[in-house]
């Protein structure tokens, strides 16, 4: 499965708070099927019953090999997407007690004042109101993990509603088989957010976006949603990527259009950085077998006589690209540079995947 942010890590204009932009934004990428679970977790409803029921705590959660990873390790790395002192919507990869529940505790640990108030990274905040309650979770056949929350979950401001939306439905579609998200409070289901009015009746998936940014891309026919990554920093803190869904022009190369934005960088006035050198094109992007091979001029490369990829270029790049579902790994060519190099000095011998960036934790599947 392709996700944003790290498995194991709002633009002032960018986030207008953002509408949920299904008639603008159409989906990037398709999540990997997985087996389907056991009929006794899953719950389906009955041909004849045309109304759900409410999903029970712990329902359809677990694969058996999860459950067998879990028991074997003290805690676990899940991606949890949290917010940042800019106010976007950004994956952070936390060391979670390990559960059994491995959805239902990644939602717990979105709650303010919850358990994950001693684990948050500095500047971050959770998302959920305080005191919400994971009453349940069904896992349908078709993907869609059906989520029951209590009351206290309609206690947010208007300005929140996108960030809560795409921060539950993010973290919940890290795992493999989980694709969209449908929301219900005490047993009822939900056809719009409480607070905004935000239309949820047939759930939410990653293909609505995170931190959307419209840009200058405004003819839905010539262009493609995507969702690409930039590097952000809060005071002296670590550099961060962020996810921006935005539309790219598909008139030409999709993968060329894709980091041409990327070269483009972030909007200005953003809290997002540019990892690109001044002066970095791109040259040819051509995809053979899952392997993408991008080729720059030799502006792409930093330093004065050893010079290299800079490491958050290389992770903008990777992060960006293998979001695409066709795309596995990412191979950088420099023209007239025999052999390119990290930022480390180390070669870029094979094509780097988005593990290569992210480390070897990997959220996995329910």
């Amino acid at each position: 499965m392709k996700t944003c942010g790290i498995k194991p890590l709002s633009i002032a204009v960018l986030l207008s708070t953002g509408l949920l932009s299904g008639c603008l934004f159409e989906g990037e990428q398709a999540l990997e099927e997985m087996d389907a679970p056991p009929e006794e977790e899953t719950a389906a409803t009955p041909e004849t019953n045309t109304k759900e029921s409410p999903p029970e705590k712990g329902s359809g959660e677990a694969s058996v090999e999860e459950e067998g990873q879990e028991e074997a390790a003290e805690t676990v790395a899940r991606e949890l997407f949290l917010i940042d002192s800019n106010g976007m919507v950004v994956p952070q990869t936390v060391e979670l007690p390990a559960s059994k529940e491995v959805a239902t505790q990644a939602l717990e640990y979105l709650v303010k004042d919850g358990p994950i108030s001693s684990l948050l990274p500095t500047g971050f905040k959770a998302v959920l109101p305080a005191g919400t309650e994971i009453l349940g979770l069904n896992l349908k056949d078709n993907g869609t993990m059906v989520v029951d929350v209590s009351k206290e979950f309609k206690n947010y401001q208007a300005g929140e509603e996108q960030k809560i939306l795409q921060a539950m439905t993010y973290t919940v579609t890290q795992f493999d088989n989980v694709d969209r998200m449908k929301l219900w409070i005490n047993g009822h289901e939900l056809k719009e957010m409480p607070v905004n009015g935000t239309p949820i009746n047939g759930g939410v998936s990653r293909s609505d976006g995170i931190n959307v940014h419209v840009g200058d891309q405004t003819d839905v026919v010539g262009s493609k949603a995507v969702t690409v990554y930039f590097p952000s920093q809060q005071g002296d803190g670590e550099v961060y990527q962020v996810p921006v869904t935005t539309r790219v022009n598909t008139e030409g190369d999709l993968y060329t259009s894709l980091v041409q934005t990327l070269l483009d960088g972030p909007a200005l006035g953003t809290s997002l950085l540019q990892p690109f050198s001044e002066g970095a094109q791109v040259t040819s992007a051509k995809l053979n077998e899952g392997v993408l091979s991008v080729t720059f001029n030799e502006a792409l490369l930093n330093g004065q006589e050893s010079k290299a990829v800079s490491k958050q270029a290389l992770a903008s790049l990777v992060m960006s690209l293998t979001n695409m579902n066709d795309v596995e790994a990412v191979e950088v060519k420099v023209e007239g540079v025999e052999q390119v190099l990290n930022e480390a000095g180390k070669p870029l011998a094979e094509p780097v995947t988005r593990s290569d960036i992210n480390g070897a934790n990997e959220p996995g599947s329910l």
